[in-house]
């Protein structure tokens, strides 16, 4: 199973929230209509910014998806979603998926 980083945006509250799932478009759904996201509920609707594929280990995922938040910089989650940012170093691994369901 392939493992994602998706990048979430409310526009109502222009926040954003990053996860990790082996189905970001199902996960979406989910934010949008569980009741189980503690962070998320409050700042629905959510819409999917940006998806990128990290590979098959779901350790990988955590990994980079935890170093994303470490960074506690809207700046960067701001370029990872931008079409025409290429990620270095640390974030090279991503691959960036176009998401045909917004």
């Amino acid at each position: 199973m392939d493992f994602y980083i998706y990048i979430l945006h409310s526009a109502a509250f222009d926040k954003f929230y990053i996860g990790h799932s082996g189905n970001p478009w199902r996960r979406v759904e989910q934010h949008n209509s569980g009741i189980h996201h503690k962070f998320t509920s409050p700042f629905r609707p959510w819409r999917l910014a940006a998806v990128f594929k990290v590979g098959e280990d779901r350790g990988s995922a955590m990994k980079i998806e935890k170093l994303i938040k470490k960074q506690k910089s809207r700046t960067l989650i701001e370029k990872l979603i931008d079409p025409d940012f290429v990620p270095e170093k640390s974030l090279a691994q991503l691959v960036r998926v176009p998401h045909v369901r917004d």
